[in-house]
């Protein structure tokens, strides 16, 4: 059994939900929390999972981050809106040969991460999972779970597969997580977002599920072209997306069941939302080299205008 310590940065619903599947798995957790933390202290956590239900009666729960030990594995499933608060969090829990592994959505997070612990400490992960947090310290799985793991290097150079990769790989697999490894974090980042860019934009300024986007022709076409100029912002930072993922984002978004997406969640509960990371650091890096994507754009203003009215409330 592997050795390795983790820390999870925000025990939400992807942080709870992986962190309890690698406990479970027999690994050593630590979860940093802030609202849920009398209740998990207490009580743990419970995972409803459409691969089995599970419960962990106690976990090692924390609301101060100076309490919890320095661990080979630090795990940053907060929301990009909370990264701010990241140059506080981390030097003081990752050991000193250990490695970052950043589990958030959008482009250039990993830049940002490397500016507090070095480029050659971090890992950049990208989660195709549904999940929900019904509850202090319960979360509802819905379906996927997939992790797509790529080492960070400096201005996204692709860096291959290292062996760290894979051993963090397998503890992710023993705990019952599929696992990618990619030697291109860039690309692997863009595809991401040919699915995020249009689901979690179009369900906050139409106020849909996926299931509702996917049924009306009209939606469908405009989630489609969407995909297609992610596809384009892709090409301009030399990342060659081939036009068969589309399709294959399609076919898998019809099979999942219907989804409230991360950014609806936030929108609905007036959190901020992570317009920069999904959507306006795409669009300044394909701008950079001198290519406009008038759609995206068009859905960054939108939901920067919503984000400032409703957290303005």
């Amino acid at each position: 059994m592997s050795k390795r310590t983790y820390a999870i940065l925000g025990t939400g619903a992807l942080g709870g939900f992986y962190g309890a599947k690698l406990q479970k798995a027999g690994l050593n957790v630590h979860f940093l929390l802030r609202s849920d933390y009398e209740h998990v202290s207490k009580n743990g956590l419970i995972i409803e999972s459409v691969d089995g239900d599970f419960s962990l009666p106690q976990v090692n729960a924390y609301c101060d981050v100076k309490k919890i030990p320095q661990c080979d594995v630090v795990v940053i499933a907060l929301k990009t809106t909370q990264n701010h608060l990241l140059p506080t969090l981390l030097p003081a829990i990752v050991k000193g040969d250990g490695v970052v592994l950043v589990l958030q959505n959008g482009l250039g997070i990993e830049k940002e991460v490397a500016q507090i612990v070095g480029s050659d400490r971090v890992i950049g992960g990208l989660c195709f999972l549904c999940s929900n947090k019904v509850g202090p310290g319960h979360i509802c799985h819905l379906d996927y779970g997939q992790i797509t793991l790529g080492e960070y290097a400096a201005e996204y150079c692709p860096a291959g597969i290292t062996e760290r990769m894979r051993q963090i790989g397998e503890d992710f697999e023993s705990a019952g997580i599929l696992i990618e490894l990619t030697e291109d974090l860039l690309l692997a980042r863009w595809k991401k977002l040919v699915w995020n860019i249009p689901y979690n934009g179009l369900s906050v300024i139409l106020n849909a599920t996926t299931a509702e986007l996917m049924t009306n022709v009209h939606t469908r076409k405009l989630v489609e072209q969407l995909m297609y100029e992610v596809v384009a912002g892709a090409k301009s930072c030399n990342c060659i997306i081939p036009k068969s993922f589309i399709q294959t984002m399609l076919d898998y978004t019809v099979k999942m069941k219907p989804y409230r997406t991360s950014m609806k969640i936030d929108y609905d509960e007036c959190r901020p939302l992570e317009v920069e990371a999904i959507f306006g650091n795409p669009l300044r890096m394909a701008q950079a080299v001198g290519v406009n994507l008038p759609q995206i754009s068009c859905l960054y203003q939108q939901l920067k205008f919503l984000d400032a009215k409703h957290t303005d409330r």
